[in-house]
């Protein structure tokens, strides 16, 4: 049982994942009153006192990402003017991760820029999970506890005894991840290799590895479009592998993912409640939850132990 100093609230983005959080610690969910002006601006009232408390607020930055970023803050500052001892953002999918560099001229660096906001806000620590590149840690000034869902995400995939299985990585940039997964499920591992003519577009060019009569599982941290993923499905199966199993972090699924991801040669879509999801989809999707990681690791930061503890088969 955690102190009764400790309070957790739930932004607009996610109440379900926040109820869960707090359903694994024992602790109601905070009251706080959340709402809009005629204007579109948000208004937010804590409806309980949380003076000198360890307040934990839980939004991730699921569509419209804008909104939810607005309202995070405005919470931010009304637990810092009601006098909280610390505020710690739990922030299962972090919004702007994909914009971590300059590709080109003239561009932002935007996972800096809300790093920066949320600091200057107020924030005392960020809880956050899978990170598109985990370097984005170190725009921060304050500490950053940076989980994963891969041990979940392993767990379930070993219980299904795929035959001949193979890890894919959808680009480069995933491959230590499938290097991971691969080294727990002792299979082999292989690479596509992609460019992207804009954004949200990919086209496969090559892929490094035998995939011929094996059982691809893709592994990916968020899944926007579906565009990659439909891209990667169809060039394995041209190149004779078995049907896919899908498994990401974060299903931030864009219109219109949910109908691309139906898609005859995908056996399973393995995914997180780190953003809600409709309840309406399809049968094919499989939907783990991270509240138990989430709510470990405020345990640990409210009292005490080690977050490396939450990893069984190694840190990201």
């Amino acid at each position: 049982m955690i102190s009764e100093n400790v309070k957790i609230f739930s932004g607009s983005s996610n109440p379900q994942l926040a109820a869960k959080i707090c359903g694994e610690l024992g602790r109601p969910l905070g009251r706080v009153k959340l709402s809009r002006f005629k204007s579109g601006e948000h208004y937010c009232l804590y409806e309980e006192t949380i003076r000198n408390c360890d307040v934990f607020l839980v939004q991730t930055f699921s569509r419209p990402i804008n909104e939810h970023f607005v309202e995070l803050l405005v919470m931010m500052d009304a637990a810092k003017r009601a006098s909280a001892r610390t505020i710690n953002l739990v922030i299962p999918y972090y919004g702007y991760s994909r914009q971590e560099r300059k590709a080109a001229p003239r561009e932002p660096i935007s996972a800096k820029m809300v790093a920066d906001v949320l600091t200057t806000a107020g924030a005392d620590r960020v809880i956050t999970i899978d990170l598109h590149a985990p370097a984005i840690q170190g725009f921060f000034n304050i500490p950053v506890d940076h989980l994963t869902a891969l041990d979940l995400i392993s767990d379930y995939i070993r219980k299904k005894n795929i035959v001949n299985p193979i890890v894919v990585s959808p680009d480069a940039g995933r491959a230590t991840t499938a290097e991971n997964l691969a080294n727990i499920l002792n299979a082999p591992f292989a690479i596509m290799i992609k460019k992207r003519p804009e954004h949200n577009q990919s086209v496969i060019t090559h892929v490094i590895g035998e995939v011929e009569g094996h059982t691809p599982i893709i592994i990916e941290d968020l899944i926007d479009t579906g565009t990659t993923i439909v891209n990667v499905v169809e060039s394995l199966k041209e190149r004779g592998a078995n049907d896919v199993l899908i498994c990401a972090t974060h299903p931030v699924f864009s219109p219109p993912a949910l109908e691309r991801l139906d898609h005859p040669n995908i056996m399973e879509v393995v995914i997180t409640d780190s953003i809600a999801i409709p309840e309406e989809h399809s049968s094919r999707f499989h939907v783990l939850s991270v509240a138990g990681l989430l709510s470990n690791a405020i345990r640990i930061n409210t009292s005490g132990g080690s977050i490396s503890s939450l990893f069984k088969y190694g840190g990201v």
